[in-house]
Parts: C-alpha cells; sequence; structure tokens
C-alpha cells in the first residue's frame, strides 16, 4: 500500500490543509491528519498552492525536436507550406516518434502535466511508424502520465488515396479518437471528408477530434457540418474541434449562432492562442457554457521553434493575447487547462477530493492568478499518488 501526506497545502489558494492519498487515490483532505503507518511518504507543503495535474489536450508529442541539437527553422508562410517542409525533414532527419515522444512526456511532467491528448500523424508515407512509436511511449509512461492518442491525417485525407484505410487502421491499432483537417481547404470536399472521419468514429466508437484552421465564414461553414453530423450520429459530448480561428474573425450574429451550435451539441474547442492569427474568444464562449481547453500544439518542431510543454504558461498566454487583466479571468484560464482539459479528455475521478485520483501539482504564489503569471518552478507533481517531479526535474 503507498501512501502519501502533503502537510499544510493550500487546494486552489484555499484555507491550509493536509491530504492524504493512499494507492493512488484521494482519501482525505482535512487539518491535522496524521501519517496512518511509518511508511508514509510525508512532504511538508509549506503553504504552496495545490492545483490538479494540467492538462495538455492539444500537442504533438511525435514530431518534436526536444531534446535534439537546435534546428535552424525554415518553414514558409503558408499551411501547405509548412506540411512540405516537416514532410522533407521528416526523411531527411528520419527522427524517432518513440524517442522525440519520450523526449517530450518526460519534459511535460515535469511542468506539471498529468494528461496529454496527442495528434499522431497517418499517411502513406510513413504508414503507422509514429502511432506504433507514440503507442510505445504512451505504455511505457501510463503510470505517470495519461495519454490518448489522435490519428491525424496532417498532409491530408481524400487527396492522399490510401491515407483512409490506414487511419482505420490506426484505429485498430489502438488510437483512440480520429481526426481531420480543414475538410474544404485542404480535401475540397467538406462532405466527403467528414462522413469518412464520422463513419470510422461510428464503427469503431471513438471520439472525433478535428483541426479546423479556416477562416470566417469558410470554417463557420465547416462548424455547422460538424454540428450536423454529431447530432445525426448522436455524437454529443464526443466531439472537440481544434484552432476553430473562425470563431475569432465572423460577425456577432454568426457567432451567436455557431456558440448556439456548439452547446446544442455538446461540442468543445480547444484553442492555444495562436500569436499569428485570430482565436475564439474564450471568455465569451466559456461563459455561454462551451466546454474548452487548451495545449502545447507544436513543440520546437519543423512548424517552429516555440514551445515548451508548460501548461502554466499556455493559462498566460490565453489571458495575454485575450487582454485579460482581472484575477477571476485568468483563473478561468487556469481552469481551462485543468479542469477544462479533463472534461474534454473524459478523465474520470479528476480534482481535489477525496475520491478523486491523486493528480496535482505544488507551486509556489500567493494566488493562483500569481501563479499563473509568475510560473515558477513546480515543486511537487503527482500521478497516481507517485511523485514523478520535483523542484523542476523530472523523476521517471
Amino acid at each position: 500500500m503507498s501512501q502519501l501526506l502533503l502537510k499544510n497545502i493550500r487546494p486552489l489558494e484555499g484555507d491550509p490543509v493536509d491530504l492524504l492519498a493512499v494507492d493512488g487515490t484521494i482519501q482525505n483532505i482535512s487539518t491535522g491528519i496524521s501519517p496512518p503507518s511509518p511508511d508514509t511518504t510525508v512532504i511538508e507543503g509549506e503553504n504552496r498552492i495545490l492545483i490538479p495535474g494540467f492538462v495538455d489536450c492539444h500537442t504533438h508529442i511525435d514530431k518534436t525536436f526536444w531534446g535534439l541539437p537546435w534546428q535552424r527553422h525554415q518553414a514558409g508562410p503558408s499551411l501547405i507550406d509548412r506540411i512540405e517542409n516537416e514532410r522533407r525533414l521528416r526523411r531527411e532527419m528520419k527522427l524517432s516518434p518513440e524517442t522525440q515522444s519520450e523526449n517530450q512526456v518526460r519534459q511535460a511532467i515535469r511542468m506539471g502535466t498529468t494528461h496529454i491528448r496527442t495528434h499522431v500523424d497517418v499517411d502513406t508515407e510513413i504508414g503507422l511508424g509514429h502511432i506504433e512509436g507514440v503507442l510505445a511511449t504512451k505504455e511505457r509512461f501510463k503510470d505517470y502520465v495519461s495519454i490518448q492518442t489522435v490519428a491525424f491525417p496532417q498532409s491530408g485525407m481524400l487527396i492522399r488515396p490510401g491515407t483512409v484505410e490506414l487511419l482505420e487502421e490506426a484505429i485498430r491499432a489502438g488510437a483512440n479518437l480520429i481526426g481531420g483537417i480543414d475538410p474544404c481547404s485542404m480535401d475540397r470536399d467538406p462532405a466527403g471528408h467528414l462522413n469518412t472521419i464520422f463513419d470510422i468514429a461510428d464503427r469503431h466508437g471513438t471520439g472525433v477530434d478535428i483541426h479546423v484552421h479556416e477562416p470566417g465564414m469558410l470554417g463557420g461553414f465547416t462548424l455547422e457540418m460538424i454540428a450536423e453530423r454529431t447530432k445525426a450520429l448522436g455524437f454529443q459530448g464526443k466531439v472537440n474541434i481544434s484552432h476553430a480561428f473562425c470563431l475569432g474573425m465572423v460577425n456577432a450574429e454568426y457567432l451567436n449562432q455557431l456558440i448556439d451550435l456548439l452547446q446544442e451539441n455538446s461540442i468543445s474547442i480547444m484553442s492555444h492562442a495562436p500569436g499569428y492569427v485570430a482565436f475564439p474568444p474564450i471568455k465569451k464562449l466559456f461563459e455561454d457554457g462551451v466546454v474548452l481547453c487548451s495545449g502545447s500544439d507544436g513543440i520546437r518542431d519543423s512548424w517552429g521553434p516555440y514551445g515548451n510543454a508548460d501548461m502554466l504558461e499556455r493559462a498566460m498566454l490565453l489571458g495575454y493575447r485575450s487582454n485579460f487583466r482581472k484575477d477571476e479571468d485568468l483563473e478561468m484560464c487556469l481552469e481551462i487547462v485543468t479542469s477544462g482539459g479533463a472534461r474534454v479528455m473524459g478523465a474520470e475521478q479528476y480534482g481535489l477530493e477525496a475520491g478523486c485520483r491523486a493528480d496535482f501539482v505544488l507551486l509556489s504564489g500567493e494566488t493562483r492568478t500569481e501563479a499563473v503569471v509568475s510560473r515558477g518552478k513546480r515543486n511537487l507533481v503527482v500521478k497516481n499518488g507517485l511523485i514523478t517531479a520535483r523542484d523542476g526535474d523530472c523523476l521517471v
């Protein structure tokens, strides 16, 4: 039996209490808890803030350069330029998806992440190689981080014959969700694209997580079509739309219509607060009841040099790019990178109450807002009651 006792911690900056975790589950949160046995690991929390484990709900761990010598970045300005550059570098560098995904996972753990949803490339050039590499990493780290995989046709689907069959093979191999990308602008067949991925999801009982970079009214049209299929197949709560830049581009009347569709069909939205384009008005969506999550997206890969797997920094970026100044707005950003992502991933027993899994992060700071803007060292990271990182060092 494993036992972990944290003394003098403040859950979500509340009053100081103690927390006892037994066999990976929070058993008790109250004052004056004594170690139940001599074997209990006791840690003095020093009045730090306790936060549920961070949820990186959108990243690409198979493609990171993390841990490699610095690579000079040379991707072109358009989406297709970046895709073609990535394919070229993939051939030239002969990266190991297993090794690279493991490098990013360790970095994510040291930054306090306990749950990851990653999109993994599937195409006719690499087959299922990236899926197999990431699934090996998922198995290796299963006790230290929860990982969901999305079979993702980054290079297009219908325009590359054979990709559909590979996506279905990826689901059979163990991928958790089916992905898609820009049905109108990439495949130029929105009905065909969406019918295909929803059919695969329906037959295999998986969820859908689709990239929609398409701007303005074009992106809105894609969102409408996604909502139609979600309703027709009874997929409410099983569909996430990643990026959805269009929500930050359309007029107020049409935005409200799209929000109604998202609410009615329990479709969630992921935004990583990109610096290069408009993005969804997260406060309005949040207040209107749309479930929101966030993620690192690509980390130090062929698409760009940025990213460090720090979801506390991502909360800050959501606030910074939204021009949030009030504490309650930054607290909302923190909620998006924790409980919002957990809802999207369907994480069971997530939170800081008795009966929840012992997945949490201990941070310095007077308040949650200070923790977001200061982004200090993670003093302690715990997953399933196991200490996975301490004072910024990954221990697994």
